[in-house]
């Protein structure tokens, strides 16, 4: 597993939409979809996959992941909400991210946050957990050579390989569950609060 390293890189880890990118005007939809393509366009496994259309745009809104759209233009808090909104559905669910970001848009309509702060907060852990990755992936493939006995030389590094994926799987379904638990957590503490009404 000599081409971690190009593995690493192709696969766009530090490809985030910063709060500079982020116009301070509002955009029509084929504008939003246009920054999304030309910032993420990196990090698609295949050229022919999309980063956001349309249809998800309208999804997003309709399932209120977002909060309402004015005079069909999409503010810097809606394009900071689908760039969180790009990375979450990498590992949770429609609604499982409708649940995390509802009292975030609720914020937002009652500007209640300050949501360039909160953003730059997600931004800098990012960024720490791509550093933590590439040390954490480092040690993972020496890990991995050392489970492979010399018995299997001839098919040691296929099943090197192997052994690679389902231990990045494992790891990653890990955290999805650890971040699945916070879900629910944030579920009952909406059900206590409306009790509470």
């Amino acid at each position: 597993m000599e081409n971690i390293k190009h593995i690493i890189d192709s696969i766009g880890p530090e490809i985030n939409l910063t709060l500079d990118e982020i116009p301070n005007i509002d955009l029509y939809m084929d504008q939003v979809i246009q920054l999304f393509e030309n910032k993420f366009n990196e990090s698609k496994r295949n050229q022919e996959d999309k980063i956001l259309t349309k249809t998800m745009i309208n999804n997003y809104a309709k399932g209120k992941l977002i909060f309402p759209i004015q005079n069909k233009k999409y503010s810097k808090e809606h394009l900071i909400l689908m760039s969180l909104i790009y990375q979450l559905k990498g590992a949770l669910s429609i609604n499982d991210i409708k649940v995390t970001l509802s009292e975030i848009n609720k914020k937002i309509i009652n500007d209640k946050i300050d949501l360039d702060s909160f953003y730059s907060s997600y931004l800098h852990l990012t960024s720490q957990n791509v550093a933590d990755f590439k040390v954490d992936i480092g040690d993972r493939v020496t890990q991995v050579k050392e489970e492979i006995s010399e018995d299997h030389q001839e098919d040691a590094a296929y099943l090197e390989k192997v052994l690679m994926i389902s231990s990045l799987v494992h790891m990653s379904n890990l955290y999805r569950r650890a971040a699945e638990k916070l879900v629910d957590e944030i579920v009952v503490v909406e059900r206590e609060g409306k009790r509470q009404k």
